[in-house]
């Protein structure tokens, strides 16, 4: 990241998220923008941001209503932000925040802003419910009609099954799997155990249910709703139990994905301020840590790759470019959209045959320190709100860096199309 010769190093002053919940549970009634807003609010709270004026906001969602068109710049509005702090929306699935901060971080190193606020939120409790779309060209029709006879005779054409809704479908339009159908393969190719699997999950509740209890989250998430922490950690869960849930995506005998050891459906909203280190000084603000790298990559899904195996790639990329190794970081962010998705990755970066073939490298990158992989609980026990995943990320790692003072942190998160967002902080 360079401006006029100069590095430029990019901040992250801290972020915020509301309790991530079960969709259709605490958060049954409230829309991505009273969900964003809320998240950013924390952030404005927090940092004294009322009324002031940011370069820039970028944030989006994934599933979200044809009136949210300018949801950024809405939610801006509802802050507390000054009304001439622009916002932006964008979208790539499942990384869609962390792109949106990775996004708001090159304009900082441009020298293009001094400061953003990036951010991601999602509710399958108001997902958007449409009707079948020979029922919407009718409707059209007789919009477009100029007289009453024209308006009138599309009504004729209407039949019951015209009003039977569609409902957002989570399937992958060019090979028409969900994404776990999708990973049940992959599970299958990298030939990972069910026991393995359920023992990440087991993992991460235990993490997230501590972190709680010792009061972690309490500068990181903001109540609302009535609801202080994420309704979807199982304290009372054991291995036995996830043991005992059958698999769902693949009932034929052979599969091994379970509701367990994969992400449920989540409503939530999370945010992250970044700026300069000069903006940052002027407000009397401490930096937790610096956003340093960032990587993207793209597989062939369709015929040749795991549909959520692209980080391995971008994650490769990004280590070359930064001339470090896969083990020279204190901590791992690795998105659990379902643990077979998480194994899969680190066994790839195991795999002589895949590193060589693959990523074009001499040697296999080899594993990582678990003990340092989602040390306060994943996805999986926390919940995954689509688009809110990486700023919960990014905020969870910038306060790690700050509590240790030192030290690297490497974030990869998996994407729907066959697509992987990575990202490297650094203490400050």
């Amino acid at each position: 990241m360079l401006h006029d010769g100069r590095s430029i190093r990019v901040a992250v002053i801290g972020g915020s998220r509301i309790p991530f919940c079960r969709s259709h549970t605490a958060y049954r009634d409230c829309t991505n923008q009273n969900l964003m807003v809320a998240a950013m609010d924390g952030l404005v709270q927090k940092f004294d941001l009322r009324g002031q004026t940011l370069g820039d906001v970028a944030l989006g969602a994934v599933i979200k209503h044809s009136k949210d068109w300018n949801l950024a710049r809405e939610c801006v509005i509802d802050s507390g932000l000054s009304l001439q702090t622009p916002g932006v929306d964008l979208q790539r699935a499942c990384g869609t925040s962390l792109e949106a901060a990775i996004m708001i971080a090159n304009k900082i190193a441009l020298g293009q802003i001094e400061a953003g606020m990036a951010g991601g939120t999602d509710t399958i409790s108001d997902a958007p419910i449409v009707y079948p779309d020979d029922y919407r060209s009718i409707l059209l029709e007789m919009h477009r009609a100029r007289s009453a006879t024209s308006r009138i005779s599309p009504l004729f054409r209407i039949r019951p099954r015209h009003f039977k809704p569609v409902l957002p479908g989570v399937l992958e339009p060019r090979t028409k799997l969900s994404m776990g159908e999708s990973t049940e393969l992959t599970a299958k190719e990298w030939d990972i155990p069910r026991e393995h699997q359920d023992q990440l999950a087991l993992s991460s509740h235990i993490k997230a249910a501590a972190a709680y209890d010792e009061g972690w989250f309490d500068d990181l998430v903001v109540p609302y709703m009535d609801v202080e922490q994420d309704n979807i950690i199982r304290r009372d869960t054991t291995f036995e139990k996830l043991s005992a849930l059958k698999p769902v995506f693949d009932k034929s005998g052979d599969g091994t994905m379970t509701a367990g050891n994969s992400t449920t459906l989540t409503d939530g909203a999370a945010a992250v301020l970044l700026a300069s280190e000069d903006w940052a000084r002027v407000k009397n603000l401490p930096v937790m840590a610096y956003l340093t790298f960032a990587r993207f990559a793209a597989v062939n899904f369709i015929d040749q790759e795991g549909l959520l195996m692209a980080p391995a790639y971008a994650v490769s990329d990004m280590l070359k470019q930064a001339n470090l190794d896969l083990q020279d970081f204190d901590f791992y962010e690795i998105h659990e959209a379902f643990a077979a998705q998480t194994i899969a990755t680190l066994k790839a970066w195991q795999s002589e045959e895949f590193c060589r073939d693959k990523l074009g490298r001499r040697s296999a990158m080899g594993p990582i320190d678990l003990s340092r992989l989602n040390t306060k609980g994943g996805s999986i026990a926390i919940g995954h709100p689509f688009a809110a995943t990486g700023a919960r990320i990014i905020g969870t790692m910038a306060k790690l860096l700050q509590e240790k003072g030192s030290g690297r942190g490497l974030i990869s998160v998996c994407t729907a199309g066959g697509m992987g967002v990575s990202a490297i902080m650094e203490a400050a």
